[in-house]
């Protein structure tokens, strides 16, 4: 994605985070929003972006936290897979604090096809001096979550309105080989009761809003 293809709020977002210096070993940038926002797209265009600005960024996708299945079943939860219960919270915590201090960090990856993470799929280098990481629930004010607002040294939320959202969720799960009924159904059965999560209890102060509604999105995003 080149420049002129990002939104221009998310330019700018681009050229404060640019101008500021880290607080720490590196500067951690988050970008959040709700499932379907465009999180996926956008951070990578973000991290291709600052690297042609002469900054050495890499994107780590909080996804790679999902708890396994084999948790989530006997605790009744994998009908809420993408819920902020259902992710290693306190891990996903811990590694963000680590990437501000520590040379080399080793993260999982989410594989959408496998439906699991994998352990030591993606790797933060010593020379890396950027991290944007995205996913839904980097603002979220609830315990762990909340405790990841200082760390950041530039905050984007990605707004898109909720019925778009729908469409977006519905059009996901038809792309995935749902048939129309099952996709609705997971769409509204889970996905938009994380959205309205994310929407109604993501932090504000001091966070960049992003207008992603022209960005299309089939991911996992």
């Amino acid at each position: 994605m080149s420049k002129p293809d990002m939104p221009k709020s998310l330019t700018h977002f681009a050229e404060t985070i640019i101008q500021n210096p880290p607080k720490g070993r590196r500067r951690l940038v988050a970008l959040a929003g709700p499932p379907a926002s465009g999180k996926s797209t956008l951070a990578e265009g973000l991290v291709a972006y600052l690297n042609t600005q002469g900054l050495n960024a890499v994107l780590v996708p909080m996804d790679g936290f999902h708890l396994d299945n084999r948790i989530l079943t006997p605790r009744g939860l994998l009908a809420r897979k993408g819920a902020p219960e259902t992710f290693d919270a306190s891990g996903f915590v811990k590694m963000v604090q680590a990437l501000a201090h520590e040379e080399e960090i080793v993260f999982p990856l989410f594989d959408r096809s496998l439906d699991c993470a994998i352990a030591g799929a993606g790797v933060v280098a010593a020379e890396h001096d950027t991290v944007v990481v995205e996913g839904n629930y980097l603002l979220l004010d609830q315990a762990p979550w909340n405790a990841l607002a200082p760390l950041w040294d530039g905050a984007g939320f990605l707004s898109v309105p909720m019925e778009q959202l729908r469409q977006r969720l519905i059009e996901r799960w038809l792309h995935h080989g749902l048939p129309q009924d099952a996709a609705v159904a997971r769409a509204e059965g889970n996905d938009l009761a994380n959205a309205k999560t994310v929407q109604d209890q993501s932090l504000t102060d001091g966070v960049t809003l992003i207008d992603s509604s022209s960005t299309s999105s089939h991911r996992s995003d």
